[in-house]
């Protein structure tokens, strides 16, 4: 777990008057899985743009995957894999032809797809829902299979946004299962959560309060610095301090 894939220094990102994320400064492991946690309008959402490539920096450097997020932000989107926390596969497509879509925008060969697509559906005990349409699929199937498509491409890095919202614990046991076993064969899983249960499944967890860094610890050092029982008590603390609005 020593290699850099994501480096940040004094990243920030302001909207007129506004500064969304303030000087953070980080960087995340290969294999780690990192807990990015913040309340509403702490500005991990926006933080997470920029890494992903999908918005420009107002200052301050970052590269993700090896790539700089100002000049290399399409290289990193060929890099990385992401699953918002809204649903992200097309509900009017089959479970099938949404992942050869998904696949085929990263320039996986035809040979790749289907074997893969294979080894997926017989994992996720979907092999026989192949040709339904997402739609038809309950909602812990499909945040599973939205993971699944996010990590096809076998990317470096995949970011999830809030990816257990709305689902049952059981599924979230199993979707947590999944991101262990995604961290064991290299990939860096860099996920936010409202569960604060969940951040003590991280290696490491940050916690973002007005568009800074508050604290960065694993659970059990956070838990020991602030005094506190569980991962909800030490957020709930942090938390606290806020000044902004939620957004």
């Amino acid at each position: 777990m020593n290699e850099k894939v994501i480096i940040v220094e004094n990243l920030t990102k302001k909207f007129g008057d506004f500064t969304a994320v303030d000087h953070i400064s980080f960087d995340v492991h290969k294999g780690e899985i990192f807990g990015f946690l913040g309340a509403n309008g702490a500005g991990k959402t926006t933080a997470m743009r920029m890494l992903s490539g999908l918005s420009l920096p107002t200052s301050g450097h970052a590269r993700v995957a090896g790539f700089d997020v100002y000049k290399e932000n399409e290289k990193i989107k060929q890099n990385i894999g992401y699953m918002s926390q809204k649903f992200s596969l097309y509900e009017d497509l089959t479970v099938k032809e949404n992942i050869r879509f998904y696949a085929g925008i990263y320039g996986m060969s035809n040979r790749f797809i289907r074997e893969k697509t294979n080894e997926v559906l017989e994992k996720l005990h979907l092999a026989a829902e192949g040709d339904k349409l997402v739609k038809s699929l309950p909602l812990g199937w499909k945040q599973k299979l939205a993971f699944s498509v996010a990590i096809f491409h076998e990317p470096q890095i995949v970011f999830l946004d809030e990816p257990t919202g709305g689902v049952d614990p059981v599924t979230r046991r199993e979707f947590w299962q999944m991101i262990y076993e995604a961290a064991e064969s290299g990939i860096t899983v860099f996920v936010t959560t409202h569960y604060m249960d969940e951040a003590e499944y991280c290696n490491r967890v940050s916690i973002m309060v007005d568009g800074r860094i508050d604290a960065m610890d694993t659970p059990q050092l956070l838990k020991k610095t602030y005094d506190a029982v569980s991962m909800d008590e030490v957020f709930l603390k942090l938390a606290r301090k806020a000044t902004r609005a939620a957004d």
